[in-house]
Order: C-alpha cells, then sequence, then structure tokens
C-alpha cells in the first residue's frame, strides 16, 4: 500500500501559483514574436532538415518586462517549494513519491474538496 503524505496547506499553495505561473507564461510565450529584438526573416536549407522563420518586429518593453515578471515569480516559487521545511523531512523514494503527490496534487484533490463544474 502506497504512503500518504500530508502536505501543508501553503506547500499546496505554492505548487498550484507555480503550475498557473508556468501555464501563463507559456501562453505568453507563445504568443509573443519569436525573436525579442526585431530580426529580419530567414530561410536556412544547409541543413538537415529546413528552417524558415518570418520576420519578428521583436517584443515590446511591456512584453519583456511582462515575461521577466512571470520568470521571475517562477523562481520564486519553484525555490519555495523544492526547499520548503516539509522536504527535509523526508528521504530517497519519500520524497520522490511526495513530491510527485504534490505535482498531481490539483488533479487528484482530496475527498470533500473536489469543485464542482
Amino acid at each position: 500500500m502506497a504512503a500518504t503524505y500530508d502536505l501543508p496547506s501553503d506547500l499546496l499553495a505554492g505548487q498550484e501559483e507555480l503550475r498557473q505561473v508556468q501555464a501563463e507564461l507559456s501562453a505568453l510565450l507563445k504568443r509573443l514574436p519569436w525573436s525579442v529584438e526585431p530580426v529580419d526573416g530567414f530561410s536556412d536549407d544547409a541543413g538537415r532538415r529546413q528552417v524558415e522563420r518570418p520576420a519578428s518586429p521583436g517584443w515590446t518593453e511591456d512584453e519583456q518586462a511582462e515575461v521577466e515578471k512571470l520568470r521571475r515569480r517562477e523562481h520564486e516559487l519553484v525555490v519555495f517549494v523544492s526547499a520548503h521545511r516539509c522536504q527535509a523531512k523526508l528521504t530517497g523514494a519519500d520524497r520522490v513519491h511526495a513530491r510527485s503527490r504534490l505535482k498531481h496534487a490539483h488533479a487528484n484533490p482530496p475527498k470533500g474538496t473536489e469543485r464542482s463544474p
């Protein structure tokens, strides 16, 4: 039988915020032009496959600031989650299993805490 881990609410909240920040950053990066700086488009077929990129207008200062803000917050949350005091109490396989449970806590909430659609 698998061990159960009582994960602190602040750790669960930190992991959930990390997941949200990563999703927001990923969505933002998909919307932005491929290059931070303005660059002409190019086509290169000298390698194993052809690579083509359209011209990029670059990112605005506001877009750069938003990406930097999200990356900074992501880093803070990664440090918080990975260095949380409850992580120090676990070793070896227990730490791995607890971390896996934490990463998937949003998909499998404890009984009685499910959100209604």
